[in-house]
């Protein structure tokens, strides 16, 4: 803006002396030279944030704690403890954070309409994010969990974790005699449809850095 106002000026004043003549040239040149870099820098920019929108793992728990099921797909990074450890942490992470949010909340979490004060509770984490990944959460008043960790990229997932509950956990599991609940699941079926479900996400990216 400098560099334009600047031009004006000497264009405004008349000045006709090869010296000032160049001086325009030169700004011009600078100028134009500026806006082509700028705008690459934004190309590239906005190509690598698409690139890197990614999902890096899923955790499904129950209303006990339990993990019924674990995937993960761009995770670059292992926790370096055991499974069960990991969930272990997982899931008093979840709960620290729902009681700080309902203890912390400037706003009433238990509204006076048909839901529940149990439902309205649950719903008030959503997510949270770090420098590096964000994580989505999704309690169904049954008391399952699903988190999903994705990039920092992706908008919110709510939706998305409500539709995996709704549309292949009743469906494959709730709904088959085959699994038990509370149980650790063992449907490959489930797995297999998750596994495409996920992939098939408009903001899933296997490049992701």
């Amino acid at each position: 803006m400098f560099m334009c106002s600047f031009t004006r000026i000497l264009r405004r004043q008349r000045l006709k002396t090869p010296q000032a003549s160049r001086r325009i040239r030169s700004l011009d040149c600078f100028k134009r030279n500026f806006d082509t870099c700028s705008g690459s820098c934004r190309a590239s920019l906005g190509a690598d944030a698409v690139r890197k929108m990614t999902v890096h793992n899923l955790y499904i728990f129950d209303r006990n704690g339990t993990c019924l099921h674990y995937s993960e797909w761009n995770r670059k990074k292992q926790a370096g403890i055991s499974k069960e450890e990991e969930f272990k942490l997982m899931y008093g992470m979840l709960f620290s954070i729902r009681s700080f949010v309902s203890k912390m909340s400037p706003l009433d979490m238990y509204p006076s309409f048909h839901q529940s004060a149990s439902v309205c509770l649950k719903e008030g984490f959503l997510a949270f994010q770090t420098s590096r990944y964000k994580l989505h959460y999704y309690e169904t008043p049954t008391g399952i969990k699903l988190v999903m960790n994705t990039d920092l990229g992706v908008p919110n997932c709510r939706d998305t974790l409500q539709q995996i509950y709704s549309t292949l956990y009743v469906e494959y599991i709730v709904k088959n005699p085959l699994c038990a609940l509370g149980e650790s699941l063992q449907s490959d079926l489930f797995s297999s449809k998750l596994d495409s479900f996920i992939r098939a996400l408009p903001f899933f990216s296997v490049r992701a850095a």
